[in-house]
C-alpha cells in the first residue's frame, strides 16, 4: 500500500467541495480551510470579506492505490463550475476561485492535464487556476463535516445537496458503499 497523499482543491464554497470527497473510496479526510493568501492565521469572516487573499479550499488526504490524484481532480473538475471565475453562484470574490493547489511539478503537470480534459467537457472555457501551495489553515470546527451535521440548513439544501446529487450520480464507481447507498 502507498502512502496517503494530498490533493488542496478549491472550488467556492469549501462546505460543497468537502462533502463531495468525502463520499469517495480511498479518501481518508477532507477538511476545510484556507490556502493561497497573505495574512497570518485567517479566520472565516477576513476570508470571507475578501480581505486575505485567501481561497476556501479543501485538503483532500487519500491512498493512490485507491484513487489516483489524476481522478481527484476530474471528480473536482465535473462537480463545480469550473467556467466561473472568482465566483461559484452566488458566492463571489476571489476567496470562492476555482483553484489547484500544487506542491511539486508532477502536481502542477497532471493538474495542467486535467484542465486540459476539463475543457473537452466546459467547451475550453476553464479558468481554475494552478497556485503553488502556501501555507494551510484548517477552518474552524464548525466548518468540518458542515453538510454531514447540517444537511437541512437552506444553504446545503439549495447549493451542496445538488453537488452531492451529481457526484453521486456521475461518480457512482468511486463511492464508498455508505455513500452509494445514502439517499
Amino acid at each position: 500500500m502507498a502512502s496517503a497523499e494530498t490533493a488542496i482543491l478549491a472550488g467556492g464554497c469549501f462546505w460543497c467541495v468537502e462533502a463531495v470527497f468525502k463520499m469517495l473510496k480511498g479518501v481518508s479526510a477532507a477538511r476545510s480551510g484556507y490556502i493561497g493568501g497573505h495574512m497570518k492565521n485567517p479566520n472565516y469572516e477576513a476570508v470571507c470579506n475578501g480581505d486575505t487573499g485567501h481561497a476556501e479550499a479543501v485538503k483532500i488526504t487519500f491512498d493512490p492505490d485507491v484513487i489516483s490524484y489524476e481522478t481527484i481532480l476530474d471528480v473536482f473538475l465535473v462537480t463545480h463550475d469550473p467556467t466561473q471565475l472568482n465566483r461559484q453562484g452566488n458566492d463571489v470574490g476571489t476567496q470562492y476561485r476555482s483553484a489547484i493547489f500544487v506542491s511539486n511539478d508532477a502536481e502542477r503537470a497532471k493538474a495542467k492535464a486535467a484542465i486540459e480534459r476539463a475543457n473537452k467537457i466546459w467547451n475550453g472555457k476553464v479558468v481554475t487556476t494552478i497556485e503553488d501551495a502556501t501555507e494551510w489553515y484548517e477552518a474552524e470546527g464548525y466548518h468540518q463535516d458542515y453538510f454531514e451535521n447540517n444537511p437541512y440548513q437552506p444553504y446545503c439544501m439549495a447549493v451542496v445537496e445538488p453537488k452531492v446529487a451529481k457526484a453521486r450520480a456521475k461518480f457512482r464507481d468511486l463511492l464508498t458503499p455508505e455513500a452509494a447507498s445514502a439517499r
